[in-house]
């Protein structure tokens, strides 16, 4: 669901929209340094004030968050009532902006897991989407992709839907031919060569891409490159 008259904040840098599974405040506070602005989804807004920071927008059906009086005098809250998308939902399709971070979006609870990822899928064809957890980063990746990985680093490919790969370079365990799918064949920690790698699927069905967590500002990098 995207109501037609939902009302949209844009923003023309990174975004990170902050939701209430696990959160890494430390993280948090390196992306304000770095100006990436922070949008809390619900009760998302409150795990933003717990690392000191004050989030741009709060969205959401805001049955989750503390004080919400207080915080529609700090900070711009959008309220939407439907019971329809989650507050993840609400939160992408109320904003836009180049790059879209997900933290606490995993974690604590599975089916919040689970519906993050559905909404991932959603949205992967609209909008650059990477998912940050304690770990790991994943990329929804849609058409071919190319990045640099070392010597045995893991690269994990996920299929989302069924998928198919025409051809990869730079991988321990080649995904050429290959038909990826969720209870079938998958592309859980595959590896680096050392040196550039590059895969190309099928069509435009959208993938994860998992590398470790420490990738993720190559990722934002190279998703704002021209």
């Amino acid at each position: 669901m995207h109501p037609a008259d939902a009302q949209i904040v844009g923003f023309d840098r990174p975004m990170a929209i902050v939701g209430g599974g696990a959160v890494d405040l430390v993280l948090l506070r390196e992306l304000a340094g770095r100006n990436v602005a922070l949008v809390g989804a619900d009760g998302g807004g409150d795990a933003i004030d717990a690392a000191g920071l004050v989030p741009e927008l709060i969205v959401g059906d805001l049955d989750s968050l503390r004080d919400r009086a207080g915080w529609e005098r700090r900070t711009q809250v959008i309220h939407i009532p439907e019971q329809i998308t989650t507050d993840f939902q609400k939160a992408l399709y109320s904003t836009q902006a180049p790059v879209t971070l997900a933290l606490g979006m995993t974690g604590k609870r599975l089916d919040h897991t689970l519906a993050a990822l559905s909404a991932v899928l959603k949205y992967a064809r609209a909008r650059k989407i990477v998912v940050v957890d304690e770990v790991d980063v994943a990329l929804a990746v849609v058409g071919p992709v190319a990045f640099e990985a070392g010597a045995k680093e893991r690269v994990s490919i996920h299929p989302l839907v069924p998928v198919s790969f025409t051809r990869s370079t730079g991988l321990l365990y080649p995904l050429d031919g290959l038909r990826l799918e969720p209870g079938g064949l998958g592309g859980t920690s595959n590896e680096g060569l050392g040196g550039r790698v590059e895969i190309v699927p099928a069509d435009d069905t959208p993938w994860l891409l998992i590398l470790g967590k420490e990738r993720l500002w190559d990722l934002i990098r190279g998703l704002l490159a021209p």
